[in-house]
C-alpha cells in the first residue's frame, strides 16, 4: 500500500473521530443539513475543477468513475464543513468570527499544499494555494449562511 492510501485512511479515521467528538447530539440535524449543502457545492465544483484540468488527482478512489477526488469531495471536505458550521462562534464578535474562518481555511490550505508537494494525492495544474484558500472561505461562508437561514425558517414556522 502506498503512502497516498495510508494518508487517505488516516484522514478518514481522523474525520470520523472529530465528527463523533465535536458534533453535539442536539446539533445532529444541523450537521446533516450542513453536510448535504456542502456536498452539493463540493461535488459539482470538484467535478468541474477536475474536468477542466485545474487540478489533477493521480491517486484516488473510483478512478474509472470520476476524475475528481471522490473521498475528498464526498466525505472529507463536507465533514470538515459540518464541523465548521456546527461549531461556528455565532455569538462572538466579527473579528473572532473572521479568525474562525481564517484558521479553518489556512489549516486546510496548508494540508493541501503539503499533499500537493510531497504526494500524488493532487497536482496543481492551473491552480494555486490562494485559489484554494479563497474557495474554502467562500464555500464555508455559503454553508454557514445557508444553515443559519435554513434553521431560522424552521424556528419561525414552529412559533
Amino acid at each position: 500500500m502506498n503512502k497516498e492510501y495510508i494518508i487517505y485512511i488516516l484522514e478518514s479515521i481522523l474525520i470520523i473521530f472529530l465528527l463523533f467528538r465535536f458534533i453535539p447530539k442536539d446539533k445532529i440535524r444541523e450537521a446533516h443539513v450542513a453536510y448535504l449543502f456542502k456536498l452539493v457545492i463540493t461535488w459539482s465544483v470538484g467535478l468541474i475543477v477536475a474536468q477542466w484540468k485545474f487540478i489533477e488527482y493521480p491517486v484516488r478512489f473510483l478512478s474509472y468513475a470520476t476524475k475528481a477526488n471522490f473521498l475528498f469531495e464526498f466525505f472529507l471536505y463536507p465533514s470538515i464543513c459540518t464541523l465548521f458550521v456546527v461549531n461556528y462562534p455565532e455569538k462572538k464578535n466579527k473579528f473572532n468570527q473572521f479568525m474562525y474562518y481564517f484558521y479553518y481555511c489556512t489549516s486546510l490550505t496548508i494540508v493541501e499544499v503539503v499533499e500537493e508537494r510531497y504526494t500524488n494525492i493532487l497536482t496543481y495544474i492551473h491552480w494555486t494555494w490562494y485559489i484554494t484558500w479563497t474557495t474554502f472561505f467562500i464555500t464555508f461562508f455559503l454553508a454557514q449562511k445557508y444553515n443559519k437561514w435554513f434553521f431560522s425558517k424552521i424556528t419561525i414556522t414552529k412559533k
